[in-house]
Protein backbone atom coordinates (compact mmCIF):
# COMPACT_ATOMS: atom_id res chain seq x y z
CA UNK A 1 0.00 0.00 0.00
CA UNK A 2 1.55 3.27 -0.68
CA UNK A 3 1.15 5.75 1.91
CA UNK A 4 0.18 9.59 1.37
CA UNK A 5 0.29 12.19 3.59
CA UNK A 6 -1.25 15.87 3.76
CA UNK A 7 -0.03 18.75 3.01
CA UNK A 8 -0.73 22.02 5.06
CA UNK A 9 -3.73 23.72 3.50
CA UNK A 10 -2.55 27.13 4.15
CA UNK A 11 0.59 26.38 1.91
CA UNK A 12 -0.64 27.73 -1.36
CA UNK A 13 -1.83 30.66 0.91
CA UNK A 14 2.00 31.25 2.29
CA UNK A 15 3.12 30.80 -1.16
CA UNK A 16 1.13 33.58 -2.67
CA UNK A 17 1.66 35.87 0.03
CA UNK A 18 5.40 35.44 -0.98
CA UNK A 19 4.69 36.22 -4.38
CA UNK A 20 5.13 32.57 -5.59
CA UNK A 21 2.63 31.48 -7.85
CA UNK A 22 1.22 27.77 -6.62
CA UNK A 23 0.59 26.84 -10.26
CA UNK A 24 4.46 27.27 -11.44
CA UNK A 25 5.24 25.40 -8.74
CA UNK A 26 2.45 22.48 -9.36
CA UNK A 27 4.30 22.77 -12.97
CA UNK A 28 7.57 22.55 -11.66
CA UNK A 29 6.98 19.55 -9.37
CA UNK A 30 5.05 18.02 -12.36
CA UNK A 31 2.14 17.25 -10.20
CA UNK A 32 -1.55 17.95 -11.27
CA UNK A 33 -2.93 21.36 -11.37
CA UNK A 34 -5.65 20.77 -9.67
CA UNK A 35 -3.71 19.74 -6.64
CA UNK A 36 -4.16 22.69 -4.59
CA UNK A 37 -7.54 22.75 -4.99
CA UNK A 38 -9.24 19.75 -3.24
CA UNK A 39 -10.21 20.20 0.32
CA UNK A 40 -7.82 17.69 2.04
CA UNK A 41 -4.44 17.66 -0.32
CA UNK A 42 -2.73 14.11 0.11
CA UNK A 43 0.95 12.88 -1.45
CA UNK A 44 3.26 10.18 -1.38
CA UNK A 45 6.78 11.06 0.06
CA UNK A 46 8.30 11.43 -3.35
CA UNK A 47 5.49 13.67 -4.56
CA UNK A 48 5.97 15.61 -1.43
CA UNK A 49 9.73 15.91 -2.14
CA UNK A 50 8.59 16.72 -5.65
CA UNK A 51 6.83 19.46 -4.18
CA UNK A 52 9.35 21.02 -2.59
CA UNK A 53 11.61 21.02 -5.14
CA UNK A 54 8.96 22.95 -7.21
CA UNK A 55 9.34 25.59 -4.60
CA UNK A 56 12.78 26.15 -4.51
CA UNK A 57 13.14 26.14 -8.64
CA UNK A 58 10.34 28.73 -8.62
CA UNK A 59 12.21 31.27 -5.67
CA UNK A 60 15.11 32.68 -6.23
CA UNK A 61 14.79 34.32 -2.09
CA UNK A 62 17.38 31.68 0.08
CA UNK A 63 15.77 32.42 2.90
CA UNK A 64 12.38 30.93 1.28
CA UNK A 65 12.63 27.91 3.38
CA UNK A 66 12.81 29.39 6.73
CA UNK A 67 10.23 31.90 5.92
CA UNK A 68 8.14 28.90 4.96
CA UNK A 69 8.17 27.61 8.66
CA UNK A 70 8.12 30.50 10.35
CA UNK A 71 4.54 31.43 11.32
CA UNK A 72 3.98 33.81 13.63
CA UNK A 73 -0.06 33.41 13.33
CA UNK A 74 -0.85 30.78 15.78
CA UNK A 75 -4.57 30.72 14.20
CA UNK A 76 -2.72 29.25 11.02
CA UNK A 77 -0.60 26.60 13.22
CA UNK A 78 -1.73 23.01 11.80
CA UNK A 79 -3.44 20.67 14.50
CA UNK A 80 0.36 19.11 15.34
CA UNK A 81 1.66 22.37 15.96
CA UNK A 82 -0.93 23.21 18.50
CA UNK A 83 -0.56 20.24 20.09
CA UNK A 84 3.21 21.17 20.69
CA UNK A 85 2.01 24.86 21.99
CA UNK A 86 -0.41 23.56 24.68
CA UNK A 87 2.15 21.06 26.27
CA UNK A 88 3.81 21.67 29.48
CA UNK A 89 7.18 22.15 28.08
CA UNK A 90 9.65 21.95 25.44
CA UNK A 91 10.42 18.43 25.87
CA UNK A 92 6.84 17.59 26.14
CA UNK A 93 5.99 19.62 22.87
CA UNK A 94 8.69 17.75 20.59
CA UNK A 95 7.12 14.25 22.01
CA UNK A 96 3.97 14.87 21.59
CA UNK A 97 4.98 16.28 17.78
CA UNK A 98 7.09 13.49 17.41
CA UNK A 99 4.04 10.80 18.11
CA UNK A 100 1.57 12.83 15.75
CA UNK A 101 3.88 14.41 12.98
CA UNK A 102 2.88 10.92 11.13
CA UNK A 103 -0.79 12.50 10.86
CA UNK A 104 0.61 15.09 8.36
CA UNK A 105 3.97 14.20 7.12
CA UNK A 106 6.51 11.47 5.95
CA UNK A 107 8.74 11.57 8.75
CA UNK A 108 10.28 10.88 11.83
CA UNK A 109 11.20 13.18 14.40
CA UNK A 110 13.70 11.35 16.29
CA UNK A 111 15.51 12.99 19.52
CA UNK A 112 18.66 11.46 21.26
CA UNK A 113 20.83 12.58 24.27
CA UNK A 114 24.13 12.73 24.78
CA UNK A 115 25.63 14.12 27.95
CA UNK A 116 24.76 18.10 27.90
CA UNK A 117 23.22 17.58 24.68
CA UNK A 118 19.83 17.11 22.67
CA UNK A 119 19.86 16.33 19.09
CA UNK A 120 16.94 16.62 17.34
CA UNK A 121 16.75 14.90 13.46
CA UNK A 122 13.76 14.75 10.90
CA UNK A 123 13.89 10.86 8.91
CA UNK A 124 12.23 10.33 6.21
CA UNK A 125 11.63 6.43 6.01
CA UNK A 126 9.47 6.13 3.04
CA UNK A 127 11.54 8.43 0.18
CA UNK A 128 14.00 7.20 -2.70
CA UNK A 129 15.73 10.57 -2.72
CA UNK A 130 17.32 12.45 0.14
CA UNK A 131 14.53 14.95 1.52
CA UNK A 132 15.24 18.66 -0.48
CA UNK A 133 17.17 21.56 1.62
CA UNK A 134 14.34 23.65 1.64
CA UNK A 135 12.50 21.17 2.99
CA UNK A 136 14.80 20.36 6.22
CA UNK A 137 14.98 24.70 6.23
CA UNK A 138 11.29 24.81 6.58
CA UNK A 139 10.54 21.61 9.50
CA UNK A 140 14.23 23.22 11.07
CA UNK A 141 12.50 26.86 11.67
CA UNK A 142 9.14 25.35 11.60
CA UNK A 143 10.39 23.17 15.29
CA UNK A 144 12.15 26.31 16.25
CA UNK A 145 9.09 28.69 15.87
CA UNK A 146 7.17 26.15 18.56
CA UNK A 147 9.70 26.49 20.91
CA UNK A 148 10.29 29.80 20.32
CA UNK A 149 6.93 30.80 21.03
CA UNK A 150 5.53 28.53 23.62
CA UNK A 151 8.61 29.89 25.62
CA UNK A 152 8.48 33.14 24.93
CA UNK A 153 11.84 33.21 24.85
CA UNK A 154 14.74 33.87 22.58
CA UNK A 155 15.75 30.08 22.25
CA UNK A 156 18.11 29.13 20.25
CA UNK A 157 20.18 25.85 19.60
CA UNK A 158 23.40 25.45 20.54
CA UNK A 159 24.29 24.77 16.96
CA UNK A 160 22.74 23.57 13.94
CA UNK A 161 24.20 20.55 11.63
CA UNK A 162 23.57 20.45 7.76
CA UNK A 163 24.76 18.29 5.44
CA UNK A 164 24.94 20.34 2.21
CA UNK A 165 27.95 22.50 1.22
CA UNK A 166 28.35 25.89 2.79
CA UNK A 167 25.65 28.55 1.59
CA UNK A 168 24.45 31.79 3.18
CA UNK A 169 26.22 31.20 6.53
CA UNK A 170 25.23 34.44 8.00
CA UNK A 171 21.84 34.39 7.01
CA UNK A 172 21.81 31.01 8.77
CA UNK A 173 23.43 31.79 11.84
CA UNK A 174 20.93 35.02 11.75
CA UNK A 175 17.99 33.20 12.11
CA UNK A 176 18.89 30.45 14.12
CA UNK A 177 20.74 32.86 16.47
CA UNK A 178 23.66 29.70 17.08
CA UNK A 179 26.77 28.12 15.16
CA UNK A 180 25.99 26.37 11.30
CA UNK A 181 28.02 23.53 11.33
CA UNK A 182 27.70 22.47 7.08
CA UNK A 183 28.87 19.21 5.54
CA UNK A 184 27.89 16.99 8.92
CA UNK A 185 26.97 13.79 8.82
CA UNK A 186 23.40 14.50 9.36
CA UNK A 187 20.75 17.22 8.81
CA UNK A 188 20.29 17.97 13.05
CA UNK A 189 19.21 21.08 15.53
CA UNK A 190 21.54 20.37 18.75
CA UNK A 191 19.86 22.06 21.63
CA UNK A 192 21.32 22.56 25.09
CA UNK A 193 19.76 19.62 26.79
CA UNK A 194 18.69 21.74 29.95
CA UNK A 195 16.88 23.90 27.25
CA UNK A 196 14.36 21.16 26.84
CA UNK A 197 13.30 21.15 29.80
CA UNK A 198 12.11 24.74 29.74
CA UNK A 199 8.47 25.19 30.61
CA UNK A 200 5.66 26.60 28.27
CA UNK A 201 4.13 29.78 29.15
CA UNK A 202 1.11 28.97 26.56
CA UNK A 203 0.27 25.29 28.53
CA UNK A 204 -3.52 24.75 28.22
CA UNK A 205 -4.17 21.35 29.50
CA UNK A 206 -8.08 22.11 29.07
CA UNK A 207 -7.32 22.92 25.49
CA UNK A 208 -4.52 19.82 24.88
CA UNK A 209 -7.45 17.98 26.14
CA UNK A 210 -9.99 19.28 23.47
CA UNK A 211 -7.04 18.65 20.67
CA UNK A 212 -5.27 15.12 21.98
CA UNK A 213 -8.27 13.07 22.09
CA UNK A 214 -9.36 13.85 18.02
CA UNK A 215 -5.63 13.88 17.11
CA UNK A 216 -5.38 9.92 18.65
CA UNK A 217 -8.21 9.28 17.29
CA UNK A 218 -6.95 9.72 13.86
CA UNK A 219 -3.89 8.43 14.42
CA UNK A 220 -5.53 5.37 15.74
CA UNK A 221 -7.88 5.56 12.18
CA UNK A 222 -4.20 5.34 10.27
CA UNK A 223 -2.48 2.88 12.40
CA UNK A 224 -4.32 -0.04 11.63
CA UNK A 225 -3.99 -0.09 8.08
CA UNK A 226 -0.43 -1.36 9.13
CA UNK A 227 0.01 -4.53 11.40
CA UNK A 228 1.29 -4.66 14.74
CA UNK A 229 4.28 -5.89 13.38
CA UNK A 230 4.88 -2.69 11.06
CA UNK A 231 4.23 -0.23 13.59
CA UNK A 232 6.35 -2.06 16.20
CA UNK A 233 8.89 -1.59 13.47
CA UNK A 234 8.36 1.82 13.22
CA UNK A 235 8.44 2.38 16.73
CA UNK A 236 12.22 0.59 16.83
CA UNK A 237 13.66 2.39 13.87
CA UNK A 238 12.34 5.78 16.17
CA UNK A 239 14.24 4.77 19.19
CA UNK A 240 17.29 3.16 17.51
CA UNK A 241 19.57 6.06 18.39
CA UNK A 242 23.05 4.78 19.64
CA UNK A 243 20.83 2.13 21.93
CA UNK A 244 18.51 -1.31 21.92
CA UNK A 245 15.44 -1.14 22.34
CA UNK A 246 14.14 -3.23 24.15
CA UNK A 247 10.20 -4.89 24.39
CA UNK A 248 9.10 -2.72 27.07
CA UNK A 249 9.95 0.68 25.45
CA UNK A 250 8.78 -0.83 22.17
CA UNK A 251 5.68 -1.85 24.12
CA UNK A 252 5.01 1.14 26.33
CA UNK A 253 4.90 3.72 23.25
CA UNK A 254 2.23 1.28 21.72
CA UNK A 255 0.21 1.37 24.30
CA UNK A 256 0.24 -2.58 24.92
CA UNK A 257 1.63 -4.45 28.19
CA UNK A 258 4.74 -6.50 27.67
CA UNK A 259 2.75 -10.17 27.10
CA UNK A 260 0.11 -8.53 24.88
CA UNK A 261 2.71 -7.05 21.96
CA UNK A 262 4.80 -10.64 22.07
CA UNK A 263 1.42 -12.47 21.93
CA UNK A 264 0.41 -10.34 19.27
CA UNK A 265 3.53 -10.32 17.04
CA UNK A 266 3.69 -14.12 17.38
CA UNK A 267 -0.02 -14.29 15.82
CA UNK A 268 1.11 -12.23 13.26
CA UNK A 269 4.26 -14.65 12.43
CA UNK A 270 6.56 -11.93 14.27
CA UNK A 271 9.54 -12.26 16.60
CA UNK A 272 10.89 -8.90 18.18
CA UNK A 273 14.42 -9.93 17.37
CA UNK A 274 13.28 -10.72 13.99
CA UNK A 275 11.77 -6.80 13.79
CA UNK A 276 14.67 -5.62 15.43
CA UNK A 277 17.01 -7.00 12.58
CA UNK A 278 14.78 -5.62 9.87
CA UNK A 279 14.71 -2.67 11.43
CA UNK A 280 18.44 -2.22 11.77
CA UNK A 281 18.78 -3.40 8.12
CA UNK A 282 16.47 -1.19 6.60
CA UNK A 283 18.01 1.91 8.67
CA UNK A 284 21.38 0.87 7.76
CA UNK A 285 20.60 0.55 3.85
CA UNK A 286 19.17 4.00 4.71
CA UNK A 287 22.36 5.34 6.12
CA UNK A 288 24.73 3.89 3.62
CA UNK A 289 22.41 4.97 0.62
CA UNK A 290 21.47 8.39 1.52
CA UNK A 291 24.39 10.16 4.35
CA UNK A 292 28.09 10.37 4.56
CA UNK A 293 28.22 8.60 8.03
CA UNK A 294 31.42 6.80 8.70
CA UNK A 295 30.60 2.71 9.20
CA UNK A 296 31.43 3.01 12.50
CA UNK A 297 29.06 5.96 13.46
CA UNK A 298 26.51 3.74 11.79
CA UNK A 299 27.26 0.53 13.95
CA UNK A 300 26.86 3.07 16.73
CA UNK A 301 22.94 4.58 15.63
CA UNK A 302 22.30 0.80 15.04
CA UNK A 303 22.61 0.36 18.60
CA UNK A 304 25.61 -2.71 17.98
CA UNK A 305 28.52 -2.25 20.71
CA UNK A 306 31.13 -2.40 18.25
CA UNK A 307 31.68 -1.86 14.37
CA UNK A 308 32.81 -5.59 13.87
CA UNK A 309 29.46 -6.85 14.51
CA UNK A 310 27.75 -4.90 12.28
CA UNK A 311 29.63 -5.67 9.95
CA UNK A 312 29.11 -10.01 10.47
CA UNK A 313 25.38 -8.81 10.42
CA UNK A 314 25.09 -6.45 7.07
CA UNK A 315 27.54 -9.27 5.05
CA UNK A 316 24.66 -11.70 6.23
CA UNK A 317 21.81 -9.66 5.41
CA UNK A 318 23.36 -8.69 2.03
CA UNK A 319 26.15 -11.00 1.52
CA UNK A 320 28.75 -8.38 0.91
CA UNK A 321 30.38 -6.03 3.25
CA UNK A 322 28.69 -2.43 4.11
CA UNK A 323 31.47 -0.15 2.02
CA UNK A 324 31.66 -2.42 -0.46
CA UNK A 325 27.56 -2.10 -0.85
CA UNK A 326 27.89 1.78 -0.38
CA UNK A 327 30.26 1.93 -3.30
CA UNK A 328 28.17 -0.26 -5.30
CA UNK A 329 24.72 2.06 -4.20
CA UNK A 330 26.97 5.23 -5.63
CA UNK A 331 27.91 3.27 -8.74
CA UNK A 332 24.27 2.44 -9.91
Amino acid sequence: MTLRFRVAYTLPRRLAEMGISPEAVLRRACLPLGLFDVEKIQVTTDEFFALYRGITESSDDPAIGLKLGTEHRVERYDPVAIAGLYARSFRDAIERIARYKALLCPEELRLSERGDESEVRFIWSFGDEREPPLLVDHCFAWLLGVGRKGTERPLTPKRVELQRAVAHKPMYEAHFGCSVKFKARHDALVFHRADLDLPFVSHNPDLLGVIAPQLELELGKRLPSSSLGERAKSVLKRQLAGQRPAIQQVASELSVSTRTLQRRLSEEGFSFQGLLEEARRELARHYLAHSPLELSEIAYLLGYEDANSFFRAFHHWEGVPPGQWRVGQARA
